[in-house]
Formats: C-alpha cells, structure tokens, sequence
C-alpha cells in the first residue's frame, strides 16, 4: 500500500473488508510527513488547553524532534511545522508507554486520559485490540530501527467536518439527521495516516498522525460501495464503538443507488 496524503489516496477499507490488522507499509523520507498543509489551523488547534502534554521524560525526545524537522521549540514547536499530530511512546519494561503528545486533531480521545498508559491501554476501547494486535504491535515497536518508516492507514465515518472529532451525545441523536438522500452531504469519512519511526538518541517511538476528511458524495462509487461493505464488515462491539448501526442503513442505500446507476432514494 502506497500512503498519499488524501482520503481517496488512502481508503484503508478498499475491498470492502474491516478486520482488525497493522497494514503496515515501508514509507519512503520524502513521503513521511504531508508538504503543503493550512498552518492557521494547526496553530488554532495546538493553541487549545490539553492539545500538548509531556511528562518530563519525554523532553528530550521532543528537542531531538524538533532537531529532526529543523526547528525550535520541542514536541510543539516540531508539531507546529507539519500537518500530521505527534505522539512519542517510549520502551518501559516489556511495553511501550505513552509519554508525550501534541494532539490538535484528535478522533475521540483525549490526550490527557492516554499519557502515561502502555500502547495496549491507550487502544483498549478498541475491541479485539487486546487479543488480536497487542502483542504484534509491541513487537513491531520492540524491533523497529531508526533508519525505517512505516506507516498505515486507518478509517471512521463520522457526522461532522471538525477536525478535532470530540462527539458528544448519543450516537443515535448524532446521526438521527442522515438519511439515504442526504447520506452523501452529511457523511464525512475520516482517515487517520498513521507513521511510526524510532528516534535514535532518545529510543523513543515518534507516531504521526495526520488527519484526512471526505464527504461522503465526493468519493468515486465503488469506494461508496466498499465503504458500506467495511462498516457492515465490523466485529461485534466495535460497530457499536463507531456507531455504524446508526448509519449504515443510509449509507448502504445510497452506495446502493450509486453503483445501481439509480437516483438516490427519497428520504
């Protein structure tokens, strides 16, 4: 899998097919973090209460970020000069731990919650986190070099464009407005460009994460189509984490009436 820097270039779920894996991929220097990206909107985000946090052994491998990109200031100054959320994990024992962040765009989670909890905690709202990924990840992590980037994708479909995704309310009153004739205007898909790499002086892990949205009717159809196969692919509990029973009715249909060549029904 090639990692752009779009949702369409991305779409983790082509296929149709929603399981639980890394999908890791080697990423290239030149494709490690996005060239062009809105500035304005990442100071505005970096700028809100709790977006960095650091405990104070993730100092250093902040300033030996910033020195990576080039810049002053440590974890923030280092997020400030990229599109992409920085998080750094260090070795602890057998685990890695989360110990630092510069988190403007988050998809439901707090930094504040997650600092200082092993990489398994942090996921573990995730179901089949635990039994599926845990240990490969731990493993990846463990083994990874210095000179390697990797990077994976991965998608959610939400009911807002906000790029700091903090939903609130029941997940049936947040998408109770979406409809088969609207599901292509209020739908957004959001995907997550995810890279890891190890710093090595401080032998902490640097995870990006930069945010991608689509709305839903600017996608080609046949990713419509894979799309609501993937969301009516997910696990037990986990649809339920994403709220896909209060969508993909909708979605379905108008992936339905694309492919079909038909008009999108009536609401």
């Amino acid at each position: 899998m090639t990692l752009g820097f779009s949702v369409v270039e991305l779409a983790p779920w082509r296929g149709g097919r929603a399981g639980l894996r890394m999908g890791l991929s080697r990423v290239e220097e030149r494709m490690w973090r996005q060239p062009a990206f809105d500035r304005s909107a990442r100071e505005r985000a970096l700028a809100m209460p709790g977006a960095v946090v650091e405990l104070a052994e993730a100092r250093n491998a902040g300033l030996e970020t910033a020195a990576l990109l080039g810049v002053p200031g440590g974890l923030r100054g280092a997020a400030l000069a990229g599109w992409e959320d920085l998080c750094l994990v260090a070795p602890r024992g057998h685990e890695h731990v989360l110990i630092g962040g510069a988190v403007g765009f988050p998809t439901d989670w707090r930094l504040a919650d997650k600092l200082g909890l092993p990489v398994a905690a942090v996921h573990a709202p995730i179901h089949g986190y635990a039994e599926k990924l845990a240990a490969g990840v731990e493993h990846f992590l463990a083994g990874l070099a210095p000179a390697a980037i990797f990077g994976r994708a991965n998608w959610f479909v939400v009911e807002s464009d906000a790029l700091a995704y903090l939903p609130e309310g029941p997940p049936a009153e947040r998408f109770a407005h979406v409809t088969p004739a609207n599901a292509g205007r209020t739908l957004w898909v959001r995907c997550e460009r995810q890279t890891f790499r190890r710093l090595p002086a401080s032998g902490a892990v640097l995870f990006g994460i930069g945010v991608h949205l689509c709305r839903l009717d600017a996608l080609p159809p046949a990713l419509v189509a894979d799309l609501a196969d993937a969301v009516a692919d997910l696990s037990a509990g986990e649809d339920a984490r994403r709220a896909a029973p209060h969508y993909l009715p909708a979605l379905r249909a108008y992936a339905d009436a694309l492919i079909g060549g038909g008009t999108v029904p009536a609401s």
